[in-house]
């Protein structure tokens, strides 16, 4: 999908959050290009930077670029019976009061419950246990 991003955050490559519009985005005649295609709280990559460029008065230097992005794959820790590559699953995270170092695995920024997704990869098993004891897997996900 086609969107704008400030110049010097057109990479390709680079992972981005979106995290809404600003006050100035809803007169500029650019809006649906650049906010309106994008959904708040998505993680997205730019896969291709274009030459063409746009005045922006929120973005450092006053300009914005075209590039190509798409959904970023997010890494998630999920249950490992629920592990198969190339199947398809909806995301329901596990209830969880725990605050660990895999919280941000189990909850990954970028996804929301009942996502329906892909299992691409079975990165593996973390290097830590579940103080809650679930078996969990490590698993990279296309949206």
């Amino acid at each position: 999908m086609i969107t704008l991003i400030g110049t010097s955050l057109a990479v390709e490559g680079l992972e981005f959050m979106h995290q809404g519009s600003s006050s100035q985005c809803g007169s500029c005649r650019f809006k649906n290009t650049c906010i309106d295609t994008l959904e708040e709280g998505r993680i997205y990559i730019i896969k291709e930077v274009k030459d063409t460029q746009h005045p922006c008065p929120i973005h450092e230097g006053g300009k914005v670029r075209v590039v190509d992005v798409e959904l970023a794959d997010v890494d998630v820790l999920i249950d490992s019976k629920r592990v198969f590559e190339g199947s398809n699953i909806i995301f329901n995270p596990t209830e969880c009061d725990f605050d660990c170092s895999m919280k941000d695995q189990c909850f990954p920024e970028g996804l929301l419950k009942k996502d329906r997704c892909k299992i691409i990869e079975n990165i593996g098993k973390p290097a830590f246990k579940c103080p809650k004891g679930l078996d969990l897997c490590l698993v990279r996900l296309k949206l």
